[in-house]
């Protein structure tokens, strides 16, 4: 008899690679998410978590549009990221007030991005700056 889950190949990812993640609060939705991420792109995805878990302890997390999100229980959001065909982009719902102001801008005046390539060495001293001015800012209600 052949095992049902012999079949069972984890979460559908999306266009550019994106899983598809039910949305749901808290660490398991983020830990899922993260866990399908597709090849090198998975490393990407624990780093940023970790970092954005020692820069702001108490991170509330949640999984929503098949991206995590990082903000405060109650006070919104203030960054998330999601898988894209060549990079995962780190999303700053406050961008435009940041100092430096991250490098990517958006449709959305506040929001800038930041493309990390699989090749790339991030600065991990300016996304942690980053990640604290963001978490300081009054968050994105969605």
């Amino acid at each position: 008899m052949t095992d049902p889950r012999a079949n069972d190949a984890g979460p559908k990812l999306l266009a550019g690679g994106n899983p598809q993640i039910p949305k749901g609060e808290g660490e398991a939705p983020v830990r899922a998410y993260i866990a399908a991420m597709p090849g090198w792109k998975r490393a990407v995805g624990q780093r940023l978590d970790e970092l954005v878990t020692e820069t702001v302890p108490g991170v509330h997390k949640a999984v929503k549009w098949n991206q995590p999100f990082y903000g405060h229980e109650g006070e919104g959001w203030f960054l998330a990221f999601r898988c894209y065909t060549r990079y995962v982009q780190v999303q700053f719902f406050r961008g435009s007030s940041l100092d430096p102001v991250p490098p990517k801008a958006s449709k959305h005046p506040e929001v800038r991005y930041l493309d990390l390539h699989e090749d790339d060495e991030p600065d991990e001293a300016q996304l942690r700056s980053w990640i604290g001015q963001a978490a300081r800012l009054p968050g994105e209600r969605m």
